[in-house]
C-alpha cells in the first residue's frame, strides 16, 4: 500500500481536503481504501500563518512512484496550489510519505518522505491507518516513531466528527 499526507490551510480547507481524496480517487489505476481522521495542526517552518488541517490516505495503486508524484502535483496545480514560500500557505499540499517498502533517493523525489518521522501531523493521522506499519529506513513502526517525535512547537488537534 501507498500513503499520501496530505494538508490545507487556505479557505475551506476541509473542503479542499476532500476534493483532493476525489481527485486521488479518479486517478486511473489508484483507489483510495482508507481516510485518517483529520487534524488542525499548528503550521511549522513559517508562522503567522492560519493553521493547516492535515490527513493520510492508504491508497492501493499500480502505477510507479514518479508518475503517481506527477498525478498529485497536477492535482495540486489544478486546485489552485501555487508554489512561492517554503513551508508557506497553501491551498493544498499532497505528499507521498511511503510506497510499498521502496526506498527511493532521486532528485524529483525521495521516498519515504525524508522528514515523515519529524512531523506529529503525520505520524499522529498515519498511526490511526497503520500503527504497526514499519519504516523501510528507520525499522520502527509508525506508533514508535510517533512517541519518538518531538512535541514541542506543534499542536496536533483532532477535529471533531
Amino acid at each position: 500500500m501507498t500513503y499520501i499526507g496530505l494538508g490545507a490551510n487556505l479557505e475551506n480547507r476541509i473542503m479542499h481536503l476532500k476534493e483532493a481524496i476525489d481527485r486521488i480517487d479518479q486517478i486511473p489505476e489508484c483507489r483510495v481504501r482508507a481516510v485518517s481522521p483529520f487534524y488542525r495542526t499548528e503550521p511549522v517552518g513559517v508562522r503567522g500563518q492560519k493553521w493547516y488541517v492535515n490527513g493520510v490516505i492508504r491508497v492501493e495503486t499500480s502505477l510507479g512512484p514518479g508518475d503517481l508524484l506527477k498525478s498529485l502535483l497536477d492535482i495540486e496545480a489544478d486546485m489552485g496550489r501555487i508554489r512561492q514560500t517554503r513551508w508557506g500557505p497553501r491551498v493544498i499540499d499532497l505528499d507521498i510519505l511511503l510506497f510499498e517498502d521502496q526506498i527511493i533517493q532521486e532528485e524529483e523525489i525521495t521516498i519515504p518522505h525524508p522528514r515523515m518521522q519529524e512531523r506529529r501531523f503525520v505520524l499522529v493521522p498515519l498511526t490511526r491507518l497503520a500503527p504497526n506499519l514499519i519504516h523501510p529506513v528507520l525499522g520502527k513502526t509508525m506508533m514508535e516513531l510517533l512517541h519518538e517525535a518531538p512535541e514541542a512547537d506543534q499542536a496536533v488537534l483532532e477535529m471533531g466528527g
